[in-house]
């Protein structure tokens, strides 16, 4: 979609480093005059908050690893320590704690974007599966990072999710053993963990530039679903789109800034502020509020076995969605059915996400169940029937004649 390079450099540095590593031509034809659908909406500025967030998280991520200490016996108070005695470390932790959370929260509506438009279909089922693929990550990274303060809830929480693994047949327990680092969750864990959640960042940084080069080979879908037919459908992503991006991205820290300054802690459990004990369990484990929907589809299943098979089943199903909706119509804008059940979804998903919170009894377990049924059925059932039977609307030959309409 791009077509061929504009870049001219000028200066004669310029001129050399082109012709030995031409890396500001990559800049300036990836992020300046890279040719962008002209009716790209807000719900496509997200791409550039989760760019911000994922530097940040890793900036102050590297600072208060330079202050943590990754013992049983040290953690908790390294934390403290960091909060109470590191010049302006209380930002550093609150500004990752918080940042871990707007960073899924601009996630979620990134992938529901995708959802809702398309974005996971011909000629873009390689983008869709490397951004399900990152989310995948930064779960993993998220729960680890959980587990660094060492609080009730860090242990409790890694006991509970490292158990799972006990449960896969044959090997279960030798994962579990090797998770651990011995037979239950101890101090070669949190070193793992920390080791871990250090890493997978940069691991992220590189799926990252696999996904924005998997963009730039279709080029972006947009919300009309059609493709770009002439250089009037386009814009230069300099300086259309890199203003409309920033002016989303100070609004989106604006509400950053909030829990950052007035509400550091709303987010996280208040257990957490007690120090690990193996001797006293919380009254109720609960992991970090981006992972309940899968913890309440988690225990919708009284065998364990069950439980985990649902739990990873439910994040399996994303890389397969490319090939269970196959309808034609790209954008969920120009399909009524389809436009009733993604809310449904939606709604599932928060539905979901609220019994993750609440006691695993009585009727919550039986709305965690019906929950859990309707998130796969939407996948393996409905996706399907309204690609072969769903009668859609017919979209506009191409985006310049959408705008001009005003859709």
């Amino acid at each position: 979609m791009s077509g061929s390079s504009t870049y001219k450099p000028e200066s004669r540095f310029a001129k050399w480093m082109d012709a030995r590593l031409p890396i500001y031509r990559l800049a300036h034809d990836s992020f300046i005059d890279y040719p962008t659908p002209r009716n790209l909406n807000y719900w496509w500025t997200f791409g550039a908050v989760l760019s911000f967030f994922l530097i940040a998280q890793i900036v102050t991520g590297i600072v208060l690893s330079m202050h943590y200490t990754a013992h049983v016996d040290l953690a908790f108070g390294s934390v403290e320590h960091i909060m109470r005695d590191v010049n302006y470390g209380w930002l550093m932790r609150y500004l990752h704690s918080n940042g871990a959370s707007m960073f899924f929260l601009a996630v979620y509506v990134h992938i529901f974007r995708g959802l809702y438009y398309g974005s996971y279909k011909e000629p873009r089922e390689v983008l869709w599966i490397l951004g399900v693929l990152i989310y995948l990550l930064m779960m993993a990274t998220g729960f680890m990072g959980y587990v660094l303060p060492w609080g009730q809830m860090s242990l409790w929480g890694a006991t509970v999710i490292t158990n799972l693994f006990g449960a896969i047949p044959l090997v279960g327990e030798s994962i579990a053993t090797w998770l651990w680092g011995g037979y239950s969750v101890d101090n070669p864990t949190l070193n793992r963990f920390f080791s871990l959640h250090y890493l997978l960042p940069f691991v992220i940084v590189g799926v990252v530039g696999l996904h924005v080069w998997a963009l730039h080979v279709p080029g972006n879908n947009n919300p009309e679903g059609v493709g770009v037919k002439s250089g009037q459908d386009t814009l230069p992503f300099h300086p259309y789109y890199t203003m409309k991006d920033g002016f989303a991205l100070v609004l989106f820290l604006i509400l950053y800034a909030g829990f950052v300054f007035f509400a550091p802690n709303i987010l996280g459990h208040a257990d957490n502020y007690i120090p690990a004990n193996k001797l006293v369990t919380p009254t109720h484990i609960v992991p970090e509020w981006y992972l309940l929907p899968f913890y309440a589809i988690l225990r919708a299943v009284p065998d364990k076995l069950g439980g985990v098979v649902l739990m990873f089943g439910s994040i399996f199903v994303l890389f397969l969605l490319p090939w269970l909706d196959t309808a034609k119509t790209i954008s969920g804008r120009y399909r009524p059915l389809f436009k009733q059940f993604f809310w449904l979804f939606v709604i599932d998903c928060l539905f979901l996400g609220y019994l993750g919170a609440k006691p695993a009894e009585g009727a919550y377990i039986t709305l965690a169940r019906i929950g859990t049924f309707y998130y796969f059925a939407h996948f393996l059932i409905v996706l399907p029937l309204l690609s072969k039977y769903e009668k859609a609307n017919t979209p506009p030959v191409s985006i310049s004649e959408a705008v001009g309409k005003g859709t």
